[in-house]
């Protein structure tokens, strides 16, 4: 998190290679858009695009102008899609062709001098992960990576940050061969969500919360993100990837640690990751016993969602008709600390459930019965406190009230607090923070080598029980569901169950 309010990034040029696909148009252009409405952008400023695709820089600006149409967060006003297209260019190349780089080399001398971009540049590896390394290495060789004369050059790299362990230390291996640690910047954007950045906010900035965020006071823990979608177009990465590799090591492990880590001495970069990295380490890692008992996959069903009739998984485009991959995880993890030793942490994540619904439920012990056992109430409502990160932002408390009568009676009374109605709705994709803070040098949202490595031995054990052991009979839940009945089970036996928070028209407590 920045130290100071600074009104704009320092002048740059940014450089997105992939820049004729999906990202590029659905966030990253449409984060920029924004950051300029918000006066965040320096006039010296200017994008490069690359792709393999044959187009003028015309033929590139009007492209995303027709685009940004349909995936802008508001209403294009004119005059900053100008100001936007003016500083927009295209290059054509193949990102495993030395001469590709050699041309972007001139390109960015050229930019340099037109729009005084004081050789400040933003690499963004908007590519499929097999062109990450390549991509760093040409970069280097052509002498694009080198900090010199208080110019700044840095590489934001999309997720999937590996596929298991060792291809994950093997690739921070080849990067580092080229980039300082300070110069790379592992994005997740789930931590440009308002929500997420609130997380340390809600805890260390209130002394109300922070004395009773530990096992003495906290039951468990829920973790849910949940999509109503299915893999749409994206079933060939799915058949590689899975519910685990796409959305625990990053996502889920992410909101683990806001959510389980200590105080930071401040909010520099390094000072939260090293808090971190810290639970990353403290989770148990999973024996193969518990590798099969705690960890629970499933694959989707045909089934129906909002009235419109869904196909299976193995139904949809690119999928094996066998298909062994699953598209739904929840896990029971335990933080091994002092603060939260015996305190278990469910998380689950699945796509075509109910709702889509991302949250953090801190669910609190209940209070001694003692005081009412002459009274009719048979048991105590428990108090509940939900963090939502989407769809809609905000946070929720649940209390017990005496219900107005002449007898003893509780009730539970829900406080809700929704970002929109008290600040406000601000445009956003969940890139602009991260971008901005990638510009101007904050990596406080951005994982370090270190968090993704520990992050990935959380799973290996998960993955390695997976890949011996043979496969639940898929598919095991239907679309519009909350997932397989082992799922309900991995709760209940600790005399628990997943908590519905989630209210169709608005994220509420219900």
């Amino acid at each position: 998190m920045s130290q100071a309010v600074i009104h704009d990034s320092p002048p740059c040029v940014m450089v997105i290679f992939g820049a004729s696909g999906d990202l590029t148009k659905r966030k990253l252009i449409p984060a920029l858009y924004n950051l300029k409405q918000s006066k965040l952008l320096p006039d010296n400023f200017s994008i490069i695009g690359i792709a393999r695709a044959e187009m003028s820089d015309e033929e590139f600006r009007t492209r995303l102008r027709d685009e940004m149409n349909e995936f802008a967060t508001e209403k294009v006003d004119a005059q900053i899609w100008q100001w936007i297209a003016d500083r927009l260019f295209y290059l054509s190349g193949d990102f495993e062709d030395d001469k590709t780089f050699d041309r972007l080399k001139q390109s960015l001398e050229k930019l340099d001098a037109g729009h005084n971009g004081e050789g400040n540049y933003l690499f963004y590896l908007a590519t499929a992960p097999n062109y990450f390394a390549s991509v760093v290495k040409r970069l280097g060789a052509a002498g694009l990576t080198s900090e010199e004369d208080g110019h700044w050059r840095r590489a934001i790299i999309e997720k999937p940050f590996g596929r298991d362990l060792d291809s994950a230390r093997k690739l921070n291996q080849e990067i580092k061969e080229v980039l300082k640690e300070q110069q790379i910047y592992r994005i997740d954007h789930y931590l440009g969500k308002e929500t997420v950045q609130n997380i340390m906010v809600f805890r260390f900035g209130n002394g109300i919360f922070e004395p009773i965020w530990n096992r003495r006071y906290i039951d468990h823990v829920q973790i849910t993100a949940g999509e109503t979608v299915g893999v749409e177009q994206r079933g060939a990465y799915y058949e590689s990837a899975g519910a685990l590799r796409d959305m625990v090591p990053n996502h889920l492990l992410q909101l683990v640690t806001l959510t389980a880590m200590e105080p930071p001495i401040s909010f520099a970069a390094d000072a939260v990751r090293d808090e971190q990295a810290k639970i990353l380490h403290a989770i148990q890692h999973l024996s193969p016993e518990e590798a099969r008992s705690r960890a629970v996959r499933g694959q989707y069903d045909a089934g129906e969602i909002k009235g419109q009739k869904v196909p299976a998984y193995r139904s949809e485009p690119n999928v094996a008709p066998d298909s062994p991959v699953e598209t739904f995880v929840a896990l029971k993890l335990l933080v091994d600390n002092w603060r939260w030793a015996d305190v278990p942490f469910y998380l689950r994540t699945g796509k075509r459930l109910a709702a889509r619904d991302t949250e953090i439920a801190i669910q609190f012990k209940r209070a001694p019965f003692m005081l009412f056992r002459n009274t009719p109430i048979e048991k105590l409502t428990t108090n509940r406190l939900v963090l939502h990160i989407q769809p809609d932002e905000g946070i929720s408390l649940r209390f017990g009230a005496k219900v107005p009568g002449a007898t003893v009676s509780i009730g539970p009374v829900d406080m809700n607090f929704d970002y929109e109605d008290y600040f406000g709705d601000t445009p956003s994709t969940g890139y602009e923070r991260l971008l901005h803070d990638c510009m101007l040098g904050d990596a406080t949202l951005f994982q370090r080598a270190d968090q993704v490595e520990a992050a990935w031995a959380v799973v290996a054990p998960i993955q390695e029980e997976w890949q011996n052991g043979a496969p639940p009979s898929f598919p095991n839940y239907a679309a519009g569901s909350w997932g397989p009945s082992e799922a309900d089970e991995l709760l209940a036996r600790d005399g628990r169950e997943w908590e519905q928070t989630h209210d169709l028209s608005r994220n509420r407590l219900r």
